[in-house]
């Protein structure tokens, strides 16, 4: 078995897309995944399968979250590695009185060129900063998520991708959580 970690835009958030977490897991369950832990609301989802191939299992989790809630919803699925990454690779961490409290990292649906960062024309957003680092965007915001331009929606236009955004905590958490 292979523990995969789907991470769902979109869900339970203002309003929209809403689902419950037990729900999410029975429907999971009946397709056939194992051992389905979610964490927080907002659709972070972790299945065992004999599926080694993440896109595979990212299709699955959306075609079953369109059949049984309704949602269009985009999926990520990541492995272990790639959130072990977002703490060897973020130079952010590696500066002095880093404040995780800032930190977030968008995770995106292919793996970006490190002139990619061009395209995201981050004079546009200053003052926050952002690192590419293959599938993902270390980002650290000056004042915060909630009173920037460089959200989920920007880094989508600007890179034509699928992104989702979690807080240093989620992260930290849903490394945690893959050991359990």
């Amino acid at each position: 078995m292979k523990t995969h970690l789907a991470l769902l835009r979109g869900i339970n958030v203002s309003g929209h897309n809403m689902m419950k977490m037990d729900a999410l897991k029975k429907a999971l369950e009946n397709i056939g995944f194992k051992n389905v832990r979610t964490y927080i609301q907002t659709g972070n989802v972790f299945v065992d399968t004999e599926e080694e191939n993440a896109a595979s299992v990212g299709f699955q989790i959306k075609q079953e979250i369109f059949k049984t809630f309704g949602h269009e919803v985009p999926v990520i699925v990541l492995k272990k590695e790639d959130l072990e990454a977002c703490f060897t690779n973020n130079l952010f961490l590696k500066s002095e009185g880093c404040d995780t409290k800032k930190l977030y990292v968008a995770f995106i649906s292919k793996e970006l060129a490190s002139t990619a960062i061009n395209d995201l024309k981050m004079s546009q957003v200053k003052p926050d900063d952002a690192q590419i680092d293959s599938n993902r965007i270390f980002i650290k915001y000056a004042v915060g998520a909630g009173k920037t331009k460089f959200d989920q929606k920007y880094i989508e236009k600007k890179l034509s991708v699928t992104a989702t955004i979690r807080n240093w905590n989620t992260v930290t958490k849903l490394l945690e959580m893959y050991a359990e």
